[in-house]
């Protein structure tokens, strides 16, 4: 889960790091009094789970209370980059002199976690490491031992020495909000020094592990504040394994590498998943109906792709488990069916005996993609 900015700034304090004086504003005319409780200058920024916003224009330098209402009016109303937005975050403008960059996150790569300071913030990291590759410096950080005192110092070693400190010391409680929070990333970009000295995290990016969740039931809470989709919000309320995804072949498999293997299938055929959903290893009727009804409820799915490969499930159950989903709901797509294994030849009379309109058998794996990537094409031509 990625957190807003200000509920990463929430947790940084909590842990002492330094952080400005800010406040959310869910109107325009709060952005302006905020504006004029700072003394009349604000920084306006979007509150999003995505990054480029101040390229993006989703970051407001205001030198007037009516300018922090102007740019808060235009990013509550119009959004940001399609998403919509409910609520900006109100700074005083800070006196920079400097900007760095500093993160700790999870390398699935080499099992670890790694740090990293840049003396250049304030710009995407990976065009730092490209040009300017002195300029970045990485640790990795053993879980047992933690980032320890001297690997901050040295990470913050290329910073200018006025900021080395102040730096280190909050390259050490990023660390302590990573473990204290189960998260996989806490980033600041950019962490800056101030005309007096003080070296403050100007933003704040956090990602925690879902996962983690249920032993935080205060950081949980922070989840209230993001939209779920409404198919993702039915799935999850049903229990089902179902991530949503951007395409419009609908996906139904059981065991989390058919279905993976599915997903890589219709994309080799020209296609695009609409989503990952695992029924399991022992799918019964009813799982497999709910699944199917779940996916059907997504409108931008064009056909659906099921495919079962039986050994402790039974293939007869699942095409009981469509008919009773078809039963229950209107199909208004295609759905493609490829059934292998225990009781496949039962199931695959089950449905024909059927005789549904909307089902669609299929032989092999690879040409149930191909068939359910061209129908999908022929609803979304339609």
């Amino acid at each position: 889960m990625d957190l807003y900015e200000h509920q990463g700034k929430e947790l940084f304090a909590a842990f002492g790091i330094p952080v400005p004086d800010g406040k959310v504003a869910r109107t325009a005319a709060e952005a302006r009094a905020l504006a004029e409780s700072f003394g009349g200058t604000a920084a306006v920024k979007v509150q999003v789970q995505s990054g480029k916003r101040g390229k993006g224009g989703g970051i407001v330098l205001a030198k007037a209370p009516e300018e922090a209402e102007a740019a808060a009016g235009r990013l509550l109303g119009e959004g940001f980059q399609g998403t919509p937005v409910d609520r900006v975050l109100v700074e005083p403008l800070a006196d920079l002199k400097q900007e760095f960059y500093a993160a700790i996150t999870l390398d699935r790569a080499s099992r670890r976690y790694v740090a990293m300071a840049s003396s250049v913030g304030g710009m995407d990291i990976e065009e730092i490491a490209v040009s300017q590759p002195a300029a970045l410096r990485r640790a990795g950080v053993d879980p047992i031992l933690g980032l320890t005192s001297f690997q901050a110092r040295w990470l913050a070693g290329h910073f200018p020495e006025e900021a080395r400190a102040g730096a280190a010391a909050i390259l050490s409680k990023m660390w302590d909000v990573l473990v204290a929070a189960d998260a996989t990333l806490v980033e600041v970009n950019p962490m800056v020094l101030l005309g007096d000295g003080t070296v403050m995290a100007l933003d704040a990016k956090v990602t925690l592990d879902d996962n983690a969740l249920f032993r935080h039931p205060d950081l949980a809470a922070y989840a209230e504040a993001f939209p779920v989709d409404p198919t993702q919000a039915k799935a999850n309320e049903k229990g089902l394994q179902y991530v949503k995804l951007d395409g419009e072949v609908g996906i139904i498999g059981n065991g989390a590498g058919l279905v993976m293997s599915t997903l890589d299938v219709v994309q080799q055929a020209g296609g695009r998943a609409a989503n990952f959903l695992d029924v399991g290893g022992g799918a019964s009727a009813d799982v497999m109906a709910t699944s199917l009804e779940v996916v059907l409820g997504d409108p931008a799915v064009r056909s659906v792709f099921v495919n079962i490969f039986g050994g402790i499930t039974r293939c007869d159950e699942v095409a009981r488990g469509i008919l009773e989903a078809l039963g229950r709901i209107e199909a208004r797509v295609p759905i493609v069916v490829r059934l292998d294994g225990t009781n496949a030849e039962e199931g695959r009379a089950i449905l024909a005996e059927a005789a549904h309109e909307r089902i669609v058998p299929a032989a092999t794996m690879l040409e149930a993609a191909e068939v359910a990537v061209e129908l999908a094409r022929e609803g979304v031509s339609a």
